[in-house]
């Protein structure tokens, strides 16, 4: 396998799967450099579920369109807090407006002490090779919710999920790629792509 297609035309994840798979020789392409234009309706219960609905569509429509068959990878992440009950998890997108997310969490939190603050991003990404069989892998990064928002780098809940003392949003993209949820889940990714194409 020399190419892999990433169901995302989001130029930081791309980016650094580019960077992460790189090692192992395989080239990945976005939905756009192929000419895909797919937006299915994710409505599984869980990350992996929605990385799943998303790698086959793209997976079916890269054949319609294309006339090839091509290995697929998606992903689904999101933010699940503790004291929540795990919310809002695979809403995190839906849960409020964009620039409103921080906000309404805080709101949300208001009152919860210092202990229950507890969360964790979560990153499944769903593997989908040339013959339609699928591998999942996921990765996490546990931290807790401040009580107000911090940082300007990054996006989404970043400027209110701390890690060691400082917001995601507080530090660099390398620092963040680093031990995010979805550099763990890439990095588990290469270690799948590698035990079945490395040589």
């Amino acid at each position: 396998m020399n190419k892999i297609l990433m169901a995302t035309n989001n130029a930081g994840k791309l980016r650094e799967a580019r960077e992460i798979l790189s090692p192992l020789g395989i080239e990945v392409v976005s939905l756009k450099e192929l000419g895909i234009d797919c937006d299915p309706d994710e409505n599984g219960v869980t990350f992996e579920e929605n990385a799943g609905i998303k790698a086959r569509a793209v997976q079916k429509e890269a054949a319609r369109a294309n006339g090839i068959k091509i290995a697929v990878f998606a992903d689904d992440s999101g933010l699940c807090v503790d004291a929540l009950g795990g919310r809002p998890g695979v809403h995190s997108a839906r849960y409020a407006p964009d620039g409103e997310k921080c906000a309404k969490l805080l709101s949300e939190m208001e009152g919860v002490s210092e202990s229950e603050r507890g969360a964790k991003f979560v990153c499944s990404v769903v593997f989908v090779d040339e013959n339609g069989e699928a591998a999942s892998v996921s990765g996490e990064c546990r931290g807790k919710i401040g009580y107000e928002e911090r940082g300007t780098n990054g996006f989404g809940y970043d400027p209110v999920f701390e890690y060691g003392g400082r917001t995601l949003a507080e530090m660099s993209a390398d620092e963040k790629n680093s031990i995010s949820h979805r550099g763990a889940a890439m990095r588990a990714l290469y270690r799948l792509l590698k035990e079945r194409y490395g040589e």
